[in-house]
């Protein structure tokens, strides 16, 4: 036998095979990083495999290595008859333990440099939009509303994790789990909501929005068109109260242009603290409000002023109330196809002068499809069907405009919604507001009272003015005191009485 470079112990197929596969895995790696580096486009798959895939590749091999030794190892000194030393014996005055030490620090601290920087970099990866929103094909719906969303540039780690380790490790194990669901098709379809787990929102959405700055009141115009053959435009001009606390923090005083601890955030005002039992999951069914103020005063509001049993608690989520209660939906929001239709509308995308326009957008829109390709094929059918049964005009004379239409129509309904995920507007309810969920109704006008009878208010005014209404004469003009709602379409006054929900959720249910 020829004298060896290497220790007898390093001889052996196992060995072999983990050198085989760590320097191959590491050549890759290298490979991947060239790539990375000079070429422009690249898929979203290639941080994942070069910063946590082939490393876990690399690392199997040294193990494979370290085994084959101790394995080689024992068997030569099963053989030698108790000539072969069995305690590490080095010897630097014979070359091949010279070699073989010089090898293995060499590999090591080029393993070491290249754990750091893998180590970082697969952070960095774990921690990019790209990894929790195109990776992942059960993310498709979640990853589409969010490119469209206020939140577009901020990334997902920012409000699901925030900062530092603890929440760090806490959502990888989590996420370990969810892993093994897509693996293994263990999801369910919708992705249920809300998270449970999630970060507390004052230490994540108040990094940016500071409560401190919250400001008084800003207008908002939600455009409107009627579903009937002129598409009647009817906005509504909103003063919406947004207050805020800031004149309730210790060393903020309140400045001229707040309402101090009045409007919409008076909710999330440190000068008040709101707790509150739902028993549902979805946070739906409000069962006890409980208030208490500076003073520490408490006032509890039950269903129907009644004692709630503890039963009933105990099986009950409890919450102190902060953004996520109301802005539950900001950056995965799935508007409803009436939302959207009379933005398109309103933008241009869809000419008005299409008749019914708004009413069929809407109708071809809520129906039930298994794919989305069905569906876009299902909108064309349906738009064109209509309008050469009723309309053979527009299709002869104003082709583009309902080509245009249709496309549009076609690329709302894949920003929107998702047959292959069960995912509609419906199953993830805006709380902000009250015209197509629930809302604000949740607690406000509902059947909680206290002991004494005392409702929580449903006044209007409480959180907005509705400044102008509808097209008619006089719309253009402002009415600082604010307007009593007219429904577009006279329904007798129940407007007054009724949640909008009860007849309003989005879709083709009035149509």
């Amino acid at each position: 036998m020829r004298d060896r470079q290497l220790p007898e112990s390093v001889y052996n197929w196992t060995s072999v095979v983990g050198v085989a596969v760590a320097v191959a895995s590491f050549c890759i790696i290298v490979l991947l990083l060239l790539i990375d580096a000079f070429v422009d486009a690249t898929t979203a798959y290639l941080g994942l495999l070069t910063f946590i895939v082939l490393p876990i590749f690399v690392c199997l091999g040294l193990v494979l290595i370290a085994v084959g030794m101790l394995i080689e190892r024992r068997r030569l000194q099963r053989g030698a008859h108790g000539h072969f030393r069995p305690e590490l014996n080095i010897d630097l005055r014979n070359s091949r333990h010279r070699r073989a030490v010089a090898i293995f620090t060499g590999v090591t601290g080029v393993f070491l440099m290249a754990t750091a920087v893998g180590s970082y970099n697969a952070y960095q990866e774990t921690e990019s939009v790209e990894f929790c929103g195109a990776i992942c094909h059960v993310m498709h719906p979640e990853f589409t509303a969010y490119q469209s969303s206020p939140h577009a540039h901020v990334s997902c780690a920012e409000c699901h994790i925030g900062a530092g380790a603890g929440w760090y490790v806490q959502s990888k194990l989590s996420g370990a789990y969810q892993v093994y669901s897509v693996l293994a098709e263990k999801y369910p379809r919708p992705i249920p909501t809300p998270v449970h787990n999630l970060r507390p929102a004052r230490e994540t959405c108040e990094h940016c929005h500071w409560p401190d700055q919250f400001f008084g009141a800003r207008m908002m115009v939600n455009q409107h068109f009627l579903g009937d053959e002129q598409n009647t435009p009817h906005p509504i001009s909103l003063l919406l109260k947004v207050g805020g606390p800031a004149s309730s923090r210790s060393g903020s005083a309140a400045r001229p242009h707040d309402s101090g601890d009045e409007g919409i955030h008076w909710h999330v005002s440190e000068a008040n603290r709101i707790d509150y039992a739902a028993t549902d999951d979805r946070r739906l069914d409000i069962a006890w409000v409980k208030l208490t103020d500076e003073l520490g005063q408490t006032k509890e509001w039950t269903l129907d002023g009644e004692p709630v049993d503890q039963e009933v608690l105990d099986g009950s989520e409890l919450r102190t109330m902060d953004c996520i209660d109301c802005h539950n939906r900001p950056s995965h929001n799935y508007r409803s196809p009436t939302k959207l239709v009379n933005q398109a509308i309103a933008d241009g995308r869809i000419d008005r002068r299409l008749p019914f326009i708004k009413r069929e957008a809407v109708t071809c829109l809520d129906d039930e499809y298994e794919t989305t390709s069905e569906a876009l094929s299902s909108i064309d059918e349906h738009l064109r069907t209509f309008y050469a049964d009723e309309y053979p005009e527009v299709v002869e004379d104003q082709a583009s405009m309902l080509d245009a239409a249709i496309t549009s129509v076609q690329g709302i309904f894949q920003q929107s919604l998702f047959p292959e995920m069960k995912v509609t507007w419906r199953d993830y309810p805006d709380h902000v507001g009250h015209s197509e969920s629930i809302g604000c109704f949740r607690c406000h006008g509902s059947d909680l009272t206290t002991a004494a009878g005392e409702q929580i208010s449903k006044d209007c005014s409480m959180c907005h003015s509705i400044l102008a209404q509808g097209s008619g004469p006089g719309a253009d003009s402002i009415a600082p005191s604010g307007l009593v709602f007219e429904h577009p379409v006279d329904i007798y006054g129940e407007e007054l009485e009724t949640n909008c929900t009860e007849c309003h959720e989005g879709g083709a249910e009035i149509y």
